[in-house]
């Protein structure tokens, strides 16, 4: 057995770990100017595509668990940012739905995608090669998340 497997420069994992670690980052400045955090932003995200979704569907479109996104909601409601209320048609069901502060981040935040779509870009990541990088990530995704 080889040990080039085990060089440290040779793991797809810690490049991958890296560049979502420092990216991450990248965003703490931008979203701490609104108190929030990286996660609730993606919420964010998710709720402004669709608005009034069930925490299971959020938890799915997130690849989370309900059970991690819960106490980031109930964080997110006693900030004010949205709410959650019980089904209509089933009762056990939370429904997540935005609050006027909530949907106003939205245009407070518009820049952030811009911002740090500027601090990624470089020789191999740009407008013309971003399509195929998201591209071969999403089937990475697909395949580990088991959905192939």
């Amino acid at each position: 057995m080889s040990k080039e497997e085990f060089k440290l420069d040779n793991q797809l994992c810690f490049r991958l770990y890296t560049a979502s670690r420092l990216l991450t980052q990248a965003y703490h400045p931008l979203l701490s100017q609104q108190g929030l955090t990286y996660p609730q932003y993606l919420v964010l995200l998710v709720l402004w595509e669709k608005d009034a979704q069930p925490v299971n569907d959020i938890a799915k479109r997130l690849f989370l668990e309900t059970n991690t996104v819960t106490p980031l909601l109930q964080r997110m409601e006693k900030e004010g940012i949205l709410t959650r209320t019980k089904g209509k048609e089933d009762a056990r069901q939370m429904i997540v739905s935005l609050t006027r502060n909530g949907k106003d981040l939205q245009n407070k935040l518009a820049d952030v995608p811009f911002t740090v779509g500027n601090a990624v870009m470089c020789h191999s990541v740009n407008a013309q090669t971003a399509p195929e990088l998201f591209r071969m990530l999403d089937d990475m995704i697909t395949k580990l998340s088991g959905k192939e």
